[in-house]
């Protein structure tokens, strides 16, 4: 995930430094971890955080600017740090918090995930109730992931709401909802240690698609985000309604690009994924 960035100059140190924040030998991880490794989401969530970081230190200038930033789920942690509300040092440090204590809570009773595609979403929504699930995250394109129990999601795997197509997803436990209730309360203590800052460009928040111009109000939504749903959907038709054209995703990415493709089709004309460093050059 993050040899070929470790080429640029400063890189290296940058890891370093965040990894003795964090508790984690980041460049190790990002460079010689094998995939079942940092699959641990203790793991992959401070990871995921300083790939993006990382390489939003290396976008050519004309990239930077002052545009919308929006992340999804533990990347709202990398967009917030981008916007200025704290700083990239802090977004780390929180993220392997989240990603540990999300681990325990994981650990304490069987649940799971699963992607929903296809179908009506309020259809989709009102069925995972039914099913005693949580729709966890609404990414639009078609898709909701559903969460909860792992008795439900096998139950839902093998018996699709008729139109659609459910898929188990390899996933520690029931993200986004409350069984994720101790990881809230141990991040809301690890977040007093923080003073944020108000952004310095449009931060979009994943609980409504909405700009939120209080740092103190977005990282009171980072805390409550790991119980409640990643509204993308919404996310996405926040970008839009601020005129949102083109669009850059950081590392690790691919997902989201494909998500703002088909669901913004004609609208965001230019996306580039950051998959590795050569596609910098996309952005000049």
């Amino acid at each position: 995930m993050l040899t070929a960035w470790l080429e640029f100059d400063g890189a290296r140190d940058r890891l370093e430094q965040w990894s003795t924040r964090c508790g984690l030998d980041l460049v190790r991880l990002g460079t010689e971890a094998d995939a079942e490794e940092i699959q641990d989401t203790a793991i992959t969530q401070p990871l995921i955080v300083a790939a993006s970081l990382l390489a939003f230190e290396y976008l050519p200038a004309e990239a930077g600017g002052d545009g919308p930033v929006a992340g999804h789920s533990v990347g709202e942690l990398a967009a917030a740090a981008i916007a200025g509300v704290f700083s990239a040092d802090d977004a780390v440090a929180l993220a392997a918090v989240r990603g540990a204590e999300m681990a325990k809570a994981c650990a304490a009773e069987p649940t799971s995930m699963a992607a929903v595609l296809l179908g009506e979403p309020e259809r989709v929504v009102a069925w995972l109730h039914e099913q005693g699930l949580e729709a966890a995250n609404r990414n639009g394109a078609g898709q909701i992931v559903a969460s909860g129990s792992a008795e439900a999601i096998d139950r839902i795997v093998a018996e699709p709401l008729e139109g659609t197509k459910v898929r188990q997803l390899k996933v520690a436990g029931a993200f986004h909802t409350h069984y994720m209730a101790p990881a809230e309360e141990a991040m809301r203590a690890h977040a007093g240690g923080i003073t944020p800052a108000d952004p310095k460009r449009p931060l979009l928040s994943n609980a409504d698609g909405e700009v939120v111009s209080s740092g103190k109000e977005y990282l009171r939504r980072l805390v409550e985000q790991v119980i409640r749903p990643v509204r993308w959907d919404l996310t996405m038709r926040g970008l839009a309604s601020l005129g949102v054209t083109r669009t850059a995703e950081l590392p690790p990415a691919g997902t989201l690009t494909g998500l703002v493709k088909r669901e913004l089709k004609g609208t965001v004309t230019e996306l580039v994924a950051l998959k590795t460093p050569a596609n910098l050059e996309e952005l000049r």
